[in-house]
């Protein structure tokens, strides 16, 4: 699945700059297109090489977290739900730990953190994996549940409206949680359904309705604060959490008489390893998107688009919004570029702007995420990985645009 997806972004970029020298006489097309190839190959690099320090300094947390007994701990807490969702992993391994801590990292809106949590999940995931180069069911489950995985504090997004001017920056809160939430819970189902769970269960039933509480009960509260408290609490929250938790392991694995500085490091030493080996993957998936974009196609599919909605009559104010909608599976540097963008085009508190930052918090980088996640264990065969991720993505767009339509107006 994933080489055709791969092969058909070469090959519709090439369609699309041939038509653009034969039919446009845009004879610049394919300077454009190697040039993007060549400057993201030396992204996909600069990326790795941007990843080691990070990926480093967590694996070595974890490892610490591990030596003190803490992660084991929070394992057994949520195997249950674990092992009904993902019945091929044994109670109490150690990548329920770890799936929980980078689910977690998600949820905070913790991006940097997250990234080398997960490879650490997918790596666990990956020893009970009977078929190494095939990715199994319960890694594509991790993997979906990554790409729309629900923030609670988009801060990044509230600081770029911010920076653009914007009269309330955090008036996209509430917009992009509900939206985020529809991608997750979207994600879910049909990765269930596919893989035939048994979401029935009382145990899985028990604690989604645990979560919807809670995220309620915390949406009431924040609904409660003010723009620039909302965004004071939100950051707060975030750095607090992250410190609390490496004092947390430091200290459990020295009350364990832990050598912790040792421990530390040896957990660091696998940081290096694993970014360069992420290379030739961030450089496939990124140098295709490249292409993708130079080429003039993501243009050309935003236009038919727009003639679609029109020739139908309805409101086409939302197609606006949609580059960062196209890009945002493909490149989360991209989306973010193109929401800026539409903010200085149209305004920073126009509808279409409210609602391409709704859509860059609705999900995460499909594309992004599993070119690292199943890159760093050496996954070639995605299965239906693809397919449920942009189903989440889907979902989370059609969701921001509705949700827009209601709370901002068109």
């Amino acid at each position: 699945m994933l080489h055709r997806i791969w092969l058909g972004f070469f090959v519709v970029a090439f369609g699309s700059g041939l038509y653009r020298w034969l039919g446009l006489g845009d004879t610049e097309v394919f300077q454009r297109m190697v040039k993007a190839a060549f400057d993201m190959a030396g992204l996909s690099v600069e990326m790795a090489i941007g990843l080691i320090g990070l990926l480093s300094f967590w694996l070595g947390v974890v490892a610490l977290g591990e030596a003190s007994g803490l992660i084991q701990r929070l394992g057994n807490l949520l195997s249950p739900l674990f092992t009904r969702l993902m019945p091929e992993v044994p109670a109490g391994h150690p990548a329920i730990s770890s799936m929980t801590l980078n689910l977690s990292a998600n949820v905070l809106g913790l991006d940097n953190a997250a990234t080398p949590l997960g490879i650490r999940a997918m790596q666990d995931l990956q020893s009970l994996n009977p078929e190494p180069d095939t990715a199994s069911n319960a890694q594509i489950l991790f993997l979906v549940l990554n790409t729309s995985s629900v923030t609670l504090f988009p801060v990044t997004i509230l600081l770029y409206r911010a920076q653009m001017g914007a009269s309330d920056p955090a008036s996209v809160f509430l917009p992009i949680l509900f939206a985020t939430s529809c991608s997750t819970l979207t994600g879910l189902l049909v990765t269930a359904w596919v893989q035939r769970l048994k979401l029935w269960d009382t145990v899985v039933l028990a604690w989604l309705a645990l979560g919807c509480a809670a995220l309620m009960a915390l949406v009431a509260w924040l609904s409660t604060l003010g723009t620039a408290e909302l965004q004071r609490q939100s950051s707060l929250i975030s750095n607090l959490l992250i410190l609390s938790l490496i004092m947390l392991f430091l200290l459990a694995a020295h009350r364990q008489r832990v050598n912790v500085y040792d421990t530390f490091i040896e957990g660091a030493k696998q940081g290096f390893k694993v970014a360069i080996e992420l290379i030739p993957f961030l450089l496939a998936m990124l140098v295709a998107i490249g292409l993708f974009r130079a080429s003039g196609a993501l243009d050309t599919l935003l236009e038919w688009l727009r003639m679609l909605v029109v020739s139908g009559g309805w409101d086409a104010a939302w197609v606006d919004a949609m580059p960062t909608a196209f890009m945002k599976p493909l490149s989360g540097s991209g989306a973010r570029a193109m929401m800026i963008e539409t903010m200085n085009q149209h305004g920073v508190d126009s509808f279409q702007a409210l609602l391409a930052a709704t859509i860059q918090g609705s999900t995460e980088t499909t594309f992004y995420v599993l070119a690292v996640y199943f890159g760093a264990v050496g996954i070639r065969h995605a299965r239906h990985a693809v397919g449920c991720g942009l189903a989440a993505d889907l979902a989370g767009i059609v969701a921001a645009i509705a949700i827009s339509y209601w709370y901002y107006g068109g």
